[in-house]
């Protein structure tokens, strides 16, 4: 892959509100140079999550413009070509998914979802936290590789070893 202008990457979850909002965020405010990530869910429930809102804000994440959306929008002849596509849930990832124009390289990235956690403030603001971290991590991985130098099948490889790490 020859990067001329940034790689265009797709964060699906099922709901959109939380996993896949923060990897958005993260992704565009640390990398916007060389990437530009966005987020989308087979079912979004329509609001993001405010722990996942509170966390980037604290972060100071840019959270103007983030909204739960479906991942139809990405599929449309006039959306953003896609080059990287993730899903972070297992849900999403036993969907059948859209078809992206272009073929986009895919893989699992499998996080626990901080919103489906009980209990008081401080423990889902704690889980929220450590979802966010184990996202940070895998995206530090994948933007340190040298995409360009590497042939498909050893971005493939790579793309779902990060997925497998523990982070």
């Amino acid at each position: 892959m020859d990067q001329t202008k940034p790689y265009n990457v797709l964060f699906l979850c099922t709901g959109n509100s939380a996993r896949s909002i923060m990897a958005e965020a993260y992704m565009n405010a640390t990398y916007g140079n060389k990437f530009r990530a966005y987020s989308a869910g087979s079912h979004p429930g329509g609001v993001v999550n405010p722990f996942a809102l509170e966390l980037l804000s604290d972060a100071n994440i840019p959270t103007e413009g983030l909204r739960s959306k479906s991942w139809d929008e990405y599929a449309t002849a006039d959306a953003p070509h896609m080059n990287f596509v993730f899903t972070v849930c297992d849900n999403a990832a036993g969907e059948t998914c859209p078809f992206w124009p272009g073929q986009p390289m895919s893989a699992h990235w499998p996080f626990e979802d901080p919103a489906a956690l009980g209990g008081s403030d401080d423990v889902k603001r704690k889980k929220f936290l450590e979802v966010f971290l184990q996202i940070r991590r895998r995206i530090d991985l994948f933007a340190n590789l040298p995409i360009s130098a590497l042939d498909g099948l050893s971005l493939k490889r790579k793309l779902d070893d990060i997925g497998k790490s523990s982070t």
